[in-house]
């Protein structure tokens, strides 16, 4: 069996507001692989540095090297690849006037594919500093360049993908940790079912040795990694690239929500250089929601991963450096430059600081939780979910807007999604929107006055779960394989304690004058000069998407503001 990341994000990178059945690939050949003119030609010529390569030379490798956009002169650029599996396919031939790479270059990120010439090639290449500043300059050809590297990315994802394949049984929670990863990151990969395909059993048979090695990920270059952290994973694929320790960055950014991309996209596009850490995905908890309806300039409504995706484009865009999986373990402010301490024990050095950390999905107090975490117990629900889920039955619990989102999105999949809260209806704690859309929907059963009392299951994951009734009712038993939670949050400030940032008596960062009293100069900043805090985690936050890509882009203000303080001090 081979599962395709078919269905994660072509949406999530496409300027496009269509739906994704909409949106026609083979008709947009003009766009993914446009051939400039002598005009277009000579305005890239300003950036670029030519290069020649004899016919069978190597002009880059699939997960080694960096190469940024190759635009080809004379002769030809064939690009393709070898999978873990031996298999070599032909991505493309570029000709004289086309031009190479895809949104990873953008960052410098090593592409998926092999370049070789074809005859004697004359290139111009540009590294990704010029590539984003050719994009600046140059607003028409840059728009052109930027659709085709989105388009050739949601290619990747849709035909055949050329990156990681995962081995694995389908209820391995470790199998399911790094497909979430992969698929909220917008990075193509390959899912196989050892137990139904031959040549992933095969690799089995040549790599596994025990229980402790699932699953296993073959890379595009044939190496293949044993039950790898995240970490592993994003340093083999350039989402973690190596860090400069030694740098000094106007503005460190800890979390790639709304607020955090907000301030990567309006720092790094007025000069500063911006770095930004993300432990999981981009798009925090937002990027895990369904569809939002509410969102200013989005009629008919665009997913969090789809909003996040164009975030996170605009944000390498514009020159912004962003690190994932990369978690922030403290913040040393006893000195300057301030300093964050990553999970490793190295230190990222910044003139000043957001805090974007937003919040931690909060668990309820259960034997045995952590055991069915991802083998039936989820935090957010995305395609990944709700493939799981075809034609099952699914408890949600939670009356929030994130869990009517997720009950809506979940029906689309599940046979039944028995919604769960604990009080007497969601007038009180959801939009009337999601109301009305849940009412509607003929396989979401509302079930008031419960609250979760037991999990059972065994090695092959969840099986049932038991509620109690509130009110005095009957207990309720529900046979499923799939629960999910979205009881709420808590923000994800424990890192912040030891260096002193003020907090609330709920863990919220305190700012402006709650932060500082009556002296305080920003609205923005906390109690330490230089760290400011944004979206979820600060305390008196709107806990609004809108609200949240809002404050991180008033902050920018207020760190020009700071900078020029203590330059003229």
């Amino acid at each position: 069996m081979t599962d395709h990341a078919t269905d994660f994000i072509p949406e999530a990178l496409l300027a496009d507001s269509a739906p994704r059945s909409q949106v026609d690939l083979a008709t947009r050949g003009h766009q993914i692989y446009p051939v400039l003119g002598a005009d277009d030609i000579r305005r890239v010529r300003r950036f670029a540095v030519e290069r020649r390569w004899h016919d069978g030379e190597t002009v880059f490798r699939a997960l080694v090297d960096s190469p940024g956009m190759v635009l080809v002169l004379e002769g030809a650029l064939c690009c393709s690849r070898t999978d873990a599996l031996g298999k070599r396919v032909e991505v493309n031939v570029y000709q004289p006037g086309q031009f190479s790479g895809e949104v990873a270059q953008l960052s410098g990120r090593p592409p998926l594919a092999d370049g070789v010439a074809e005859g004697e090639l004359r290139a111009l290449v540009l590294d990704p500093e010029s590539l984003r500043a050719l994009l600046m300059a140059e607003a028409d050809l840059g728009e052109r360049v930027m659709r085709a590297f989105i388009l050739r990315r949601v290619g990747l994802i849709d035909n055949d993908p050329g990156g990681p394949i995962l081995i694995g049984p389908p209820a391995h929670a470790g199998t399911f940790e790094l497909e979430n990863f992969l698929s909220r990151n917008a990075y193509p990969y390959t899912r196989r079912d050892p137990a139904r395909d031959q040549e992933a059993a095969q690799l089995v048979r040549e790599h596994w040795r025990n229980d402790g090695d699932w699953p296993l990920v073959a890379m595009p270059d044939g190496f293949v990694l044993k039950n790898p952290s995240l970490a592993e994973l994003g340093r083999f694929l350039g989402t973690l690239p190596r860090l400069d320790r030694e740098a000094v960055h106007d503005v460190l950014v800890v979390g790639a929500g709304p607020a955090g991309l907000a301030t990567a996209v309006y720092a790094a596009s007025e000069g500063l250089s911006v770095m930004v850490l993300e432990q999981r995905a981009y798009g925090g908890q937002a990027g895990a929601s369904a569809r939002i309806e509410n969102f200013l300039g989005f009629p008919t409504g665009i997913s969090g991963r789809a909003l996040a995706g164009r975030s996170y484009v605009q944000a390498i865009k514009f020159g912004a450096e962003v690190a994932i999986p990369a978690p922030a373990m403290r913040l040393l402010c006893g000195e300057r430059p301030l300093k964050v301490e990553l999970d490793d024990g190295s230190c990222l050095r910044a003139r000043t600081v957001v805090l974007a950390s937003g919040a931690r999905y909060r668990k309820p107090d259960l034997p045995d939780l952590a055991r069915y975490e991802g083998r039936g117990v989820y935090y957010w629900a995305s395609p990944v979910e709700g493939k799981l889920c075809r034609k099952q039955t699914v408890v949600l619990v939670g009356g929030g807007n994130s869990a009517g989102q997720a009950a809506v999105f979940l029906s689309a999949h599940a046979e039944t999604v028995h919604l769960m809260v604990r009080g007497p209806g969601l007038e009180a704690t959801m939009s009337s929107y999601l109301i009305e859309r849940i009412a509607a929907a003929p396989n979401i059963e509302l079930h008031t006055h419960l609250e979760l009392a037991a999990l059972e299951g065994d090695d092959a994951g969840l099986n049932r779960v038991r509620c109690r009734s509130r009110n005095g009712g009957a207990p309720v038993v529900f046979d499923t394989h799939h629960l999910f939670l979205f009881i709420g949050a808590d923000p994800n400030s424990d890192w912040l304690r030891e260096c002193g940032v003020g907090l609330d008596d709920k863990g919220f960062v305190r700012t402006g004058v709650d932060a500082c009293g009556s002296h305080a100069r920003r609205a923005l900043e906390t109690s330490v000069d230089g760290v400011f805090a944004v979206g979820d985690v600060r305390a008196g936050s709107t806990k609004r998407v809108a609200a949240a890509a809002g404050e991180g882009a008033a902050v920018v203000s207020q760190i020009h503001a700071y900078l020029a303080e203590r330059t003229q001090a």
